[in-house]
């Protein structure tokens, strides 16, 4: 009687721990900015949980719950940037709204083979960056004063910081996927891509900050749009050559 017992406990544990590593996919929340903008709303970190988390006094359950508390970055729907160099997945109050009672955000990347995530800055956030598959080379510069590229490479498992408002770019200079995760201390961090940002400007700004109006004039600066890459882009030269990848 006992073993059968036993054996009816162990068959339900296995079960339990098979269902627990397996745990189905979460989809988007369609409603994610007014359900941010009730939160914001709450004068308590315990009303915005309420607010966000119950229903009449009473905590959701289940699926409910979950797709309320879990941001799913396997599911392509929450893809934010993309492009030939790879595809970043970034989880912030627009599309997570519980990050509004943390003021955090965080993001995973998948680099391809020679893949670069553009210079870009974020306006209002620091970011931790790890990689957790392959190796990226990584740099930032600062601000005036101290204009200077502090530039490391990064294997599996190791990190490294970008400060608020820094000038940063990540590249895979190998023929093998990348991944990294990155955290930033804003649930609304921003992102300002550095050379696309640069050319939205009026032509004759454009020509005057880079002193080439022989080389980049009014006639011809709107080839120079077209030709910058998605962020997410695919280079350097020397590493698509030695991939068999340059066109």
């Amino acid at each position: 009687m006992l073993s059968n017992l036993l054996a009816v406990v162990a068959a339900a544990s296995v079960s339990t721990v098979a269902s627990a590593t397996n745990p189905g996919p979460v989809p988007v929340i369609t409603n994610a900015a007014s359900l941010a903008a009730a939160i914001s709303t709450q004068p308590s970190q315990v009303d915005r949980l309420k607010q966000l988390l119950t229903v009449n006094g009473t905590l959701l359950t289940g699926d409910a719950l979950r797709e309320l508390t879990v941001f799913d970055f396997s599911n392509t729907a929450n893809v934010t940037e993309g492009g030939a160099g790879g595809t970043l997945l970034l989880a912030t109050v627009d599309n997570f709204p519980i990050l509004e009672i943390t003021d955090i955000s965080a993001g995973v990347a998948f680099i391809e083979p020679c893949g670069l995530n553009i210079p870009h800055s974020h306006p209002r956030a620091s970011e931790v960056l790890t990689v957790v598959e392959g190796v990226l080379n990584a740099g930032f510069v600062q601000e005036n004063g101290f204009a200077t590229e502090i530039d490391t490479q990064l294997g599996k498992y190791q990190a490294t910081v970008f400060p608020m408002g820094s000038i940063h770019f990540q590249q895979n200079p190998t023929c093998d996927p990348a991944i990294f995760v990155a955290a930033l201390n804003s649930k609304d961090p921003g992102r300002n891509d550095i050379a696309t940002n640069f050319f939205m400007l009026d032509p004759a700004i454009v020509n005057a900050t880079l002193g080439f109006p022989t080389t980049i004039g009014g006639s011809n600066i709107e080839q120079f749009r077209q030709h910058i890459p998605a962020n997410l882009a695919l280079g350097v030269d020397t590493c698509l050559k030695a991939c068999g990848l340059a066109p």
